[in-house]
Formats: C-alpha cells, sequence, structure tokens
C-alpha cells in the first residue's frame, strides 16, 4: 500500500502543474488491488479545502472528486463508510464537508451529540448548537 498525500491527488485532479500531473497520473494509474494507494482524512479534508479554497471548485465538483476516490477499488480510503455517509451529508445539504465528517464520525464513534457554536453545522450536519 502506498500513502497518497494531498499534493499528489490535487496535481491529478485539477493538473495545474504538467509535471507533477505526469507524475501523480502515472502513480495513481499504476496503483492495482496488489498495491494499492491509501487516503487518510486528514489528506481528504486538505484536498477538499485546497480544492475549495485554492481553486474555487464548486460543490458538485468535490463530490465527483471525493465520489471518484471512494468508488476507485485501486485507493482505500480511511474510514470508508463514515466518509461515504459524510459525502452523503455534503452532497444534499449546505455545510462544509468537514463539519459532516467532524458529525459523522463522532457518531461513529458513539457520541450521542456533538456541540458546536456553527448554525450551519447544527442545522445541516446534525450537530447540537450550544449557547
Amino acid at each position: 500500500m502506498i500513502g497518497l498525500d494531498t499534493n499528489v491527488l490535487v496535481r491529478y485532479f485539477v493538473k495545474d502543474d504538467p509535471e507533477q500531473t505526469r507524475l501523480a497520473v502515472s502513480l495513481i494509474y499504476s496503483l492495482s488491488a496488489t498495491e494499492t494507494g491509501w487516503v487518510g482524512l486528514a489528506v481528504l479534508l486538505e484536498l477538499v479545502w485546497v480544492l475549495t479554497r485554492i481553486y474555487r471548485v464548486n460543490r458538485a465538483r468535490v463530490v465527483q472528486v471525493l465520489d471518484t476516490l471512494l468508488a476507485s477499488q485501486e485507493i482505500v480510503v480511511e474510514q470508508n463508510k463514515v466518509v461515504r455517509e459524510s459525502l452523503r451529508l455534503y452532497r444534499f445539504g449546505h455545510t462544509d464537508f468537514p463539519d459532516c465528517l467532524i458529525a459523522v464520525s463522532a457518531k461513529a464513534a458513539g457520541c450521542l451529540r456533538t456541540a458546536t457554536f456553527d448554525r450551519k453545522a447544527a442545522r445541516d450536519a446534525g450537530m447540537e448548537l450550544i449557547g
């Protein structure tokens, strides 16, 4: 298994640097069922942040990128079920992906609720507004 850093995935999906894109595409295409790529939660959070904040990618494209990673047989996504549920919330809601991941991760860990001061996260990700 090969860990994939955020910058490799950014180059693969954004294709903004010809040489790094070539290397990232080559690496991704070299993955197989016997030598998979691994994407951690921190990488997903960074990836979504970079796509939305730096490249101004819209929600539909972010969903498409995450769907691609989750659908790949050659890429293992950490806490796959949690990420899938988080993506479902993100796809049909109005809150940010990190808030969805926080709420779903907490629930999966057995938390009865997730406290927040963020009204949008409480409304769209199922967190509990405090204060």
